[in-house]
C-alpha cells in the first residue's frame, strides 16, 4: 500500500494554463495563414516593380512605343490604386475568405493572360486587369490578418510580418525581373504567378477561416472607383 501511495500521478494544468499540445496546434495555423497572405501580397507588390527591368524585351518583341511602352506600367498600377477602396469593401460586405480566393484567381488568369499575350492591346488590357485584381486581393490579406489574429502580440506579429513581405516584393522586383528576364524571356515574369497563385488557393481553402459577409444592405460604389481611376 505505501508503494502505491507514495507513486505520484502527474499534476493537471493549473487553471487557465493553456495546454502546450493546444498552444503548439495554434502557433502552427497562425503560422500557416500568415504564409498564405503575406505569399499573396508578395505578389501583388513584385508586380509593380519587376516589369521595369523586362520593358525593353517587351519593346523589341511587341514593338512597343516608347509612349506605349509606359501604359505595361501605368495600367497595373493605376486600375490598383483606383480600385484599392472599392476591393476593401468587397471584403467586408462579401467575405474576407472569398474575396480573397478570387482575387488570387483572376490575379494568376490575369497573369496568365500577360505572360501569353501576342499583341500590345492585349498586354495592356491583361494588366489592367491584373492591377485590379491587386486591389481586390491585398486589402482582403490585411483584412484577414486583422480579424483572424487576436489582439495584441500575434497581431503585431502579423501585421509586422505583412509589411515586412511588402517591401521585401518591391525591393526584390528588380533582381528576380532581371534574372527571369535574362533566362525564359519576358513572359516569365508574369508566368511565375500562376504556379504561386494555385499555391495559395489550395492553402487558402485550408487555413483561411470563413467569414460570414455583412448582413444588411450592400453598396458598392464602382462608379466612384471607375471615375477615381
Amino acid at each position: 500500500m505505501s508503494s502505491v501511495n507514495s507513486t505520484k500521478l502527474p499534476k493537471a494544468p493549473p487553471s487557465g494554463a493553456a495546454d502546450p499540445l493546444i498552444q503548439s496546434k495554434s502557433d502552427r495555423s497562425t503560422n500557416a495563414l500568415l504564409l498564405v497572405v503575406c505569399l499573396a501580397q508578395f505578389m501583388v507588390i513584385l508586380d509593380v516593380a519587376i516589369v521595369n527591368v523586362a520593358l525593353p524585351s517587351m519593346r523589341s518583341g511587341l514593338h512597343f512605343s516608347t509612349t506605349g511602352l509606359q501604359w505595361v506600367v501605368n495600367a497595373y498600377t493605376l486600375t490598383f490604386a483606383g480600385f484599392l477602396m472599392l476591393g476593401g469593401r468587397s471584403a467586408d460586405l462579401l467575405g474576407r475568405r472569398r474575396v480573397f480566393l478570387a482575387g488570387v484567381a483572376l490575379f494568376a488568369f490575369s497573369s496568365l493572360v500577360c505572360a501569353l499575350a501576342d499583341s500590345r492591346g492585349l498586354l495592356i488590357g491583361a494588366r489592367g486587369l491584373q492591377g485590379f485584381a491587386g486591389a481586390v486581393l491585398s486589402p482582403a490579406t490585411l483584412s484577414i490578418i486583422t480579424s483572424s489574429l487576436p489582439e495584441g502580440r500575434e497581431r503585431n506579429r502579423g501585421l509586422a510580418a505583412w509589411g515586412a513581405v511588402g517591401g521585401l516584393g518591391a525591393s526584390s522586383g528588380a533582381l528576380l525581373g532581371g534574372v527571369l528576364t535574362q533566362a525564359f524571356g519576358w513572359p516569365a515574369i508574369f508566368a511565375v504567378n500562376v504556379p504561386l497563385g494555385v499555391l495559395v488557393v489550395a492553402l487558402g481553402l485550408r487555413v483561411i477561416p470563413v467569414h460570414l459577409p455583412a448582413e444588411g444592405r450592400r453598396h458598392f460604389d464602382a462608379t466612384g472607383a471607375v471615375l477615381v481611376t
